[in-house]
């Protein structure tokens, strides 16, 4: 029996991922697959609270991605600090908010990069970098 309540089960090379770099003011996005291991900067969320989450929210409804990749920082010697904690809560709250896999991936100099490379949007920049660095890993 086929019921549109089935899970459809996507192959694991057409896996799409969306990328969040979390920031008080901003949070970077950037949307990619396991397929082309690549990543497309997306608008950058300027929202906090409630509004950063129903930003979200829309943008699972536009990509249905498989699962979520955040980054979360640490000092350069990778100890965690208070933005390390934001980014893992944030994270927690996705997880429980929208049922999907999250992800969480190490993002320090992620910005650096971001900038070094020319992003124009550093924060999406950082996500690109973080989504990649990720998909890196995957076999």
């Amino acid at each position: 029996m086929n019921t549109a309540a089935q899970m459809t089960v996507v192959p694991a090379e057409l896996q799409t991922f969306l990328a969040l770099d979390f920031g008080l003011k901003r949070t970077g996005v950037a949307v990619g697959n396991r397929m082309l291991r690549q990543a497309q900067p997306r608008p950058t969320i300027r929202a906090e609270g409630d509004a950063r989450f129903d930003k979200v929210a829309a943008l699972l409804k536009e990509w249905q991605p498989d699962a979520l990749v955040v980054g979360v920082p640490f000092h350069p010697d990778g100890a965690p600090h208070e933005n390390t904690v934001r980014a893992q809560k944030f994270a927690r709250q996705l997880r429980g908010r929208f049922g999907l896999p999250v992800y969480e991936v190490d993002e320090r100099y992620s910005t650096t990069e971001a900038l070094a490379d020319g992003a124009k949007d550093a924060d999406a920049g950082a996500a690109c970098i973080i989504l990649e660095q990720f998909l890196r890993t995957m076999a």
